[in-house]
Parts: structure tokens; sequence; C-alpha cells
């Protein structure tokens, strides 16, 4: 079944799509149209059924106080009218909610790691070019020394 968060980012759903985002039969759906007020589909030039998001987040909230908290559909109308659509809809799954938190971590950890990545990088280029300039001298040294060796033998 899906949450809220699950839902498609769109205008409007077709009683069909509604029926299989929240596993209820249409035949179900528009009886809950006649009990819930607040459930008014728009209909389409072709007499279809259009709810818009928060039809179908209210139709989550009522699946949740009837089937998962054993509302009547009177005490659930009752309910919604005090607490609202927001308050009752079912809690986020903690398995969803986990796997979004660990996809976070390891998006920040890739973030992270190609920080520290570039300052190795960094760092150890320093450090070859330290080398080179300490390479450099140290040939210019061996230069010099077969140069002056080269001379002493010509002295001899």
């Amino acid at each position: 079944m899906a949450q809220r968060a699950d839902l498609p980012d769109k205008l409007y759903f077709r009683i069909g799509e509604v029926a299989r985002l929240t596993s209820i039969k249409q035949h179900v759906l528009r009886y809950w149209e006649s009990e819930f007020s607040f459930i008014r589909p728009q209909k389409s030039k072709t007499n279809q059924r259009l709810y818009r998001r928060k039809d179908v987040e209210a139709i989550l909230a009522i699946k949740h106080l009837l089937y998962d908290r054993k509302f009547t559909i009177e005490g659930a109308r009752r309910h919604l009218k005090e607490e609202g659509v927001g308050e009752s809809l079912p809690p986020p799954d903690p398995d969803a909610v986990a796997a979004a938190a660990r996809e976070e971590a390891i998006e920040h950890m890739g973030e992270e790691v190609v920080k520290a990545r570039g300052k190795v990088i960094d760092l150890y280029e320093e450090k070859l070019l330290g080398l080179r300039g300490e390479l450099t001298r140290f040939v210019a040294d061996l230069d010099e020394l077969e140069d002056a060796h080269d001379e002493q033998k010509k002295e001899v």
C-alpha cells in the first residue's frame, strides 16, 4: 500500500490508479465517496473520476482508521473531522524510513569521501612537488660533483 510520500507527483489520479495505490477496490472507493463528504473526485469530460492528491491521502487515512485501527465509519468520520486527515494517516513504514536514512547517509558519505580524496590528492601533490625539488637539487649537485671530478682528472 502506498504511503503519502509514495504517491506519484501528479495532480489527478483515475479511480483504477487510486484503487491500485491504496489496495482498495473501486466499488469501495465509490461507496466511501457517499460516506465521507470531503472525498469529492472531479469528473473528466468522459465522466471518469479524477481524484486529487488530497483525496488519495484522505482515502489512505480512512483505510488506516477502518482497517488498522478498527474504527466504524461513523467513528472514522468523527475522528477525521476532529483531527484532520494529516493526523489520521498511517505512520510511516519503519523499513522505508530506515532505507531513506541509509540512502541519505551513503550520499553524504560519498560527498565526504570526495572531499577527503581531494585533500589526500592535494597533500600527495605537495609532497611529490617537494620531492621533485629535492631530486632536482640532488641531480644538480651530482652534476657539479661530476664536473669537479672531471676537472681533477684533467689536472692529473
